[in-house]
């Protein structure tokens, strides 16, 4: 059963990582979808494996004027956009806040929280037209408390600023037909932990499960939340940490 069908997708960040696994999927249920990240060479390549159902177009999640230029695109190629997953995000550089640049700290806010929020600003009137949409904003479990591992105050303020626009957005369209959810993953084998601590027993002992999650485990959780499964879904926050949160 392909559970996308119909929908047509935007994934941000979706060249490599979390993203890549996003778009692997959602092409695979069915959906449309327009792929965009600054990886203009690894976002063509993984476009072009996917076939006629995936187009790649080189974004930065910062410039609203990108973002017309996406929603344009989108539309043309495919139509009424239905799906947005906010997945684009960056880590910054590790420091205590009277040690962080403030310019580190304005990068790590733009990409994390403004690119969010120009994201929704930009796709919601088109999902308006489709009359319906989902929105999938990947936050961390840093934006519901200070994570073990938690790299910076940018990182952790701009999660948490997710999950604020989250649920403003969600409540201000709900009666619009539009659902917007967060999803809040732990660790993950991805390019921002190096591959050498995929392992290290200091890395996963705050994971009850005992391992670093792989990309296709969160963008499954995604898929529903995409798909006309999680109709009643919206405003809510899905923890996809091995347990880590518990503790």
């Amino acid at each position: 059963m392909k559970r996308l069908e119909g929908k047509v997708a935007i994934i941000t960040g979706g060249a490599r990582g979390l993203g890549e696994a996003h778009a692997r999927l959602f092409v695979e249920h069915g959906a449309k979808v327009i792929i965009t990240d600054v990886l203009e060479e690894e976002g063509a390549a993984l476009a072009e494996s996917l076939g006629d159902n995936a187009i790649f177009i080189k974004h930065d999640v910062t410039s609203e004027d990108g973002w017309k230029v996406i929603v344009e695109t989108a539309e043309k190629h495919f139509g009424n956009i239905t799906v947005l997953v906010n997945n684009a995000g960056i880590a910054g550089k590790f420091a205590n806040v009277a040690d962080l640049d403030f310019n580190e700290y304005k990068k790590v806010m733009a990409v994390n929280s403004d690119g969010v929020f120009l994201g929704m600003k930009s796709v919601i009137p088109s999902m308006l037209k489709a009359g319906q949409g989902s929105i999938v904003n990947i936050s961390s479990v840093s934006g519901l408390q200070v994570a073990p591992g938690s790299p910076n105050a940018a990182y952790v303020g701009s999660k948490f600023a997710v999950t604020g626009l989250t649920k403003m957005a969600a409540l201000e369209y709900a009666t619009r037909n539009i659902r917007v959810n967060s999803v809040h993953p732990g660790g993950v084998k991805t390019g921002i932990v190096d591959p050498k601590l995929f392992d290290d027993p200091k890395i996963l002992e705050p994971t009850p499960l005992g391992r670093l999650a792989a990309p296709i485990e969160v963008a499954y959780v995604s898929l529903f939340l995409a798909s006309d499964e999680s109709s009643y879904l919206t405003a809510a926050e899905y923890k996809v940490d091995g347990g880590m949160t518990a503790k």
